[in-house]
Formats: structure tokens, C-alpha cells, sequence
């Protein structure tokens, strides 16, 4: 009799009862049968099966615990807020109705009642495709280390996000913003948001040590972030593409250095509690600027002036689309929003194309026009005439 391979299980009787089991270690089952006949069908069909790549019935861990282990692995490579956010999904929106469930025994259809219920009780798309890439790349974990043989979440139908009309100022609207917020201590760095296009937690971490006063060139090197735990801090930008070097207009020197001026005032009157991180823009005793702050007198100054109520983060929308519109290289445009691909950039501000399109229709149309080669081919044919006949 041929010996069998190991996991392959086997078949012995305990009692009155019959019991296969297959598998090894933590991927071991068993199964108890009133035959032995039973028994065995039971123990070829799991191994055909395991064969097949179709079926790891032996493994115990829940889905809670899975993500728990994903969680510890992926604190090592991502952001403390990016950290934080799948730790907050996981623990409000998975566990609290799929965390007990086995590996082995979640199917497609509970992740899909997941998403179901999520956005029944008015969770929005775009939160409930979160849940989503947390799972599905936990789950490819365990797919990685051999806990399932596939995504179950793979299986699934995704709500779609509705794409947000893009809400920007235009020129005018710019122009009457700056105007209102020259009363504030923040008219410089909205400034700043509307001609360069930088996030906030950018421009709150800029430091004088970054402006290159005689080329005009401000590197963008680090970002404000508030943490849980830790509050205000600094931190490399978004993405690697996050780390560039910006032009900046002889306005733009201008107001930076009539702000510096401020700023020296504001340093003199806080005597001992000044803060010195070297921050362009920080609070009136040098400490970061926290986002709400700015936020707040935003918020006022759009109102005062009329203006629609808006986002700060959409004035880095209309940085970029006033650049288009003056027919600033989209390459160039790229370069100073960071972003890592020109296609994100063109795919975000697409509104912009077709008013570009038809001028780049008339600009074609009168380049080619044969009414106007034909007038030039007859002045060369007169001035042609007029060489010839004269003595």
C-alpha cells in the first residue's frame, strides 16, 4: 500500500464514529462520519480540492486578526495618517461585521452585504470604496502567505464615485479675495496658494531657509501634518513628487519680503515666547500655522468679499486652472502642483481642454487659411513683376 503524502490527512475510528482529517498544523481539520466509507470521500474530495489550488479549509484565523497582522506590517511603510485611516476603517467599518468570520469561510457575498450596508446608512461612495482597498489588500496578504487561494473581495461590484464638479475662482474673484484679505495677517499665503498651487500643509511648512532670494526659487521639502498623539508636525510632502522646486514671480518676492517685515514685527513684540522654526508663515510667536486656523479666516474673507463658499484646497484647483487658461505648459503645470504624472494632471483639470480646443481650432484654421496664402503668393508674383520691368 502506497504511503500517503504528508498532509494528505487520514481516516481512524474514535468511538462509534469515524473521523478524516486532512491538512497540518494550523491548516489542519477534522470531520467526524457515522462510516468510514463516508470518511474517506470526505478526505479525497479536500485533497483533490487542495490540489487544485481551490480550497484552504484549515485556516483558523479571523478576518479581525488578519487585519490586525496586515496592520503591523503596513505601519512600517506608510504614513502615520495613512496608518491611522486603515486602522480607523478596519476597526469601525469591517470588524464590527466580518472581524469573527474565518478566512476559510468568508465569501463574496458577505463582503458585498458589507458595502451594501455601508451605503445604506448613508456612507458615501468614495468612503465605502475605502473599506474596499483596506480588504482587498489584506486579503491579498493572506493570499501572498498562503491563508486563502483567492480575493474574495475580487468578486465584488463597486459603487460608483460621482465626480464632484470642480468649484474654482476666477481672476476677478482672485483679485477681490487678495483685496479683502489684505486686513488679515494671511493676504501673502493666499497669495502664494493661488500663484503656485501648493497645498496647505506645504505652504505651512516652508521655511525662509527654502527661499533663494536672488533666482526667485522656493524648494518644497517638507509639509505641517497634525497627528493624533503628537499635534503639529512636520513631515515629508504627499509623494516623492511632492519634493520639487518652484518658480516664484517678482510680485511674489515682493510680498514675501513686506511679509518677513511683519513677521520681524511680530517677533520683537512676542520677546521671550517667540518660537524659531524659521517659518515663512507661523503663528504671531513663530509656531506652525494649524490648517483650521487658516481655514477660519478663509472662510471669512470669502464671505466678506461675496465669493462662493469654497474650499481652501480649491484654490490649489484654481491655481491650476488659471495656468491652463493663460496656456501655461501643462508639463510646467504638473512640475508645480507635484503631481507624479502629466495624465493626472490633464485628467483633473480636463474642464479646461475644450476652451482650448477651439482655440487651438481658430489658431489652425487661420494658419492654414487659403485665402491668406493666396494673397501672399500674389504680392511675391507682383514684386516678382516689378523686378523684372524695372530698367
Amino acid at each position: 500500500m502506497a504511503k500517503r503524502a504528508a498532509g494528505e490527512g487520514s481516516v481512524y475510528k474514535r468511538g462509534k464514529r469515524w473521523v478524516a482529517q486532512v491538512g497540518s498544523g494550523e491548516n489542519r481539520e477534522y470531520k467526524y462520519f457515522d462510516t468510514q466509507r463516508e470518511a474517506n470521500n470526505w478526505r479525497h474530495k479536500k485533497n483533490e480540492q487542495i490540489r487544485k489550488g481551490l480550497y484552504i479549509e484549515g485556516s483558523k484565523i479571523s478576518l479581525s486578526k488578519l487585519l490586525e497582522k496586515w496592520l503591523i506590517i503596513k505601519k512600517t511603510s506608510v504614513r502615520p495618517n495613512t496608518y491611522e485611516q486603515y486602522f480607523q476603517i478596519a476597526r469601525q467599518h469591517i470588524n464590527p461585521r466580518l472581524g469573527e468570520i474565518l478566512l476559510r469561510d468568508l465569501k463574496p457575498h458577505q463582503v458585498q452585504d458589507l458595502y451594501t450596508q455601508k451605503l445604506a446608512e448613508g456612507t458615501s461612495p468614495r468612503t465605502t470604496r475605502l473599506i474596499h482597498s483596506v480588504l482587498h489588500a489584506a486579503l491579498n496578504y493572506a493570499l501572498k502567505h498562503g491563508r486563502v487561494v483567492r480575493n474574495v473581495s475580487d468578486f465584488v461590484d463597486l459603487p460608483k464615485v460621482p465626480r464632484k464638479e470642480m468649484k474654482t475662482l476666477d481672476d476677478y474673484e482672485v483679485r477681490l479675495l487678495l483685496d479683502v484679505a489684505e486686513d488679515t495677517r494671511l493676504q501673502t499665503l493666499f497669495w502664494i496658494a493661488v500663484t503656485t498651487g501648493m497645498r496647505m500643509g506645504e505652504i505651512a511648512g516652508l521655511k525662509w531657509g527654502d527661499l533663494d532670494w536672488k533666482t526667485g526659487n522656493i524648494h518644497i521639502q517638507r509639509q505641517v501634518q497634525r497627528r493624533k498623539g503628537e499635534g503639529l508636525v512636520f513631515s515629508p510632502p504627499k509623494s516623492a513628487s511632492g519634493i520639487r522646486t518652484i518658480k516664484l514671480g517678482k510680485k511674489t518676492i515682493e510680498y514675501l519680503r513686506e511679509h518677513r517685515n511683519r513677521q520681524h514685527t511680530e517677533r520683537m513684540n512676542a520677546g521671550e515666547n517667540w518660537q524659531s522654526h524659521d517659518l515663512i508663515f507661523s503663528t504671531p510667536i513663530g509656531t506652525p500655522l494649524d490648517n483650521s486656523n487658516v481655514n477660519k479666516v478663509y472662510k471669512q474673507c470669502l464671505k466678506k468679499a461675496g465669493l462662493p463658499n469654497i474650499r481652501f484646497h480649491d484654490l490649489r484647483h484654481t491655481a491650476a486652472t488659471l495656468m491652463l487658461q493663460e496656456e501655461v505648459n501643462p508639463k510646467v503645470v504638473q512640475e508645480r502642483l507635484g503631481h507624479s504624472d502629466i495624465s493626472l494632471t490633464l485628467n483633473t483639470y480636463s474642464h479646461v481642454l475644450p476652451s482650448m480646443q477651439e482655440e487651438a481650432a481658430e489658431k489652425m484654421d487661420e494658419l492654414f487659411t487659403l485665402t491668406e496664402v493666396s494673397d501672399e503668393l500674389n504680392k511675391i508674383k507682383e514684386s516678382q513683376k516689378t523686378y523684372e520691368d524695372s530698367p
